[in-house]
């Protein structure tokens, strides 16, 4: 459709992902295929009728729908002063699901295939994001400083982690093996690996249950369990507060088997 291109444009002029803008033109898609109407007769009940009827999944969703369906409705169609209610969802208060280190280095270490265990490896050892691991190039891994450089992650930010020895170590036999071009992990057809196949990966190796984000969330909690500052973990993460890193500080085990109970 052509109003979907010019979402598509307008989103890419005021420099958002590339991820939002699939998100938000796919939305969107569905509004429009939903009420069967051009948009210059779309009328603020149908996008009422929209948001009230649609069956979301989690409270996150129902965030990426409204966002891209209010978007929408007022940079696209500049319809600022009609009234429609994009009240935002109370956020669920859930505590991050981790998996035990010693599980996820078992199961990496037992791992034949190199360029899924270089994948695995790197992802848990400074917990990347599946759109950073996916993005990343061969250039930005500098082994004589000993440093990754994540470049417009999420917030459009770059940042500098540390790079592990061994996985620099991984990552030199995976690429002696697979010579990848330009981007670090190569697909099979496409010239990056796909942020679903990063997932199957996780399904494969350590488990059905787990999805990829996870490793992220255990490298977290597995860093501030062996004492790293929560300053350091936080520019790691990339997090703009100390606020966000502290949420770890609820889910490790450790660190509530240290706690001197008073019986």
């Amino acid at each position: 459709m052509a109003i979907l291109k010019i979402l598509s444009e307008k989103l890419k002029y005021l420099n958002y992902s590339q991820r939002t803008i699939e998100m938000y033109t796919h939305y969107v898609g569905v509004f429009l295929e939903k009420t069967g109407k051009y948009h210059q007769h779309l009328t603020s009940e149908d996008f009422k009728a929209f948001l009230n009827s649609y069956d979301f999944s989690s409270v996150s969703q129902q965030n990426q729908v409204i966002s891209s369906i209010k978007f929408f409705y007022e940079r696209v169609l500049n319809r600022r002063y009609e009234k429609v209610d994009f009240k935002r969802p109370r956020g669920e208060k859930r505590l991050p699901k981790v998996i035990d280190k010693g599980f996820v280095l078992q199961k990496i270490s037992v791992i034949k295939n190199l360029k899924h265990k270089a994948i695995l490896s790197l992802a848990f050892s400074v917990g990347l994001r599946v759109s950073e691991l996916i993005n990343l190039k061969i250039s930005d891994v500098d082994s004589k400083r000993m440093v990754i450089t994540i470049r417009q992650a999420k917030g459009r930010k770059d940042r500098i982690l540390p790079l592990s020895p061994a996985v620099l170590e991984l990552l030199r036999l995976y690429y002696a093996e697979y010579r990848p071009k330009n981007y670090l992990f190569n697909g099979q057809s496409s010239e990056r690996y796909s942020a679903t196949s990063c997932n199957q990966l996780v399904k494969q190796y350590l488990g059905k249950e787990y999805h990829f984000h996870l490793l992220r969330h255990s490298c977290f909690t597995s860093l501030l369990e062996s004492g790293t500052d929560i300053r350091i973990i936080q520019r790691i993460a990339g997090h703009m507060s100390t606020r966000t890193t502290e949420i770890y500080t609820h889910v490790s085990s450790q660190l509530l088997s240290k706690v001197p109970l008073p019986i």
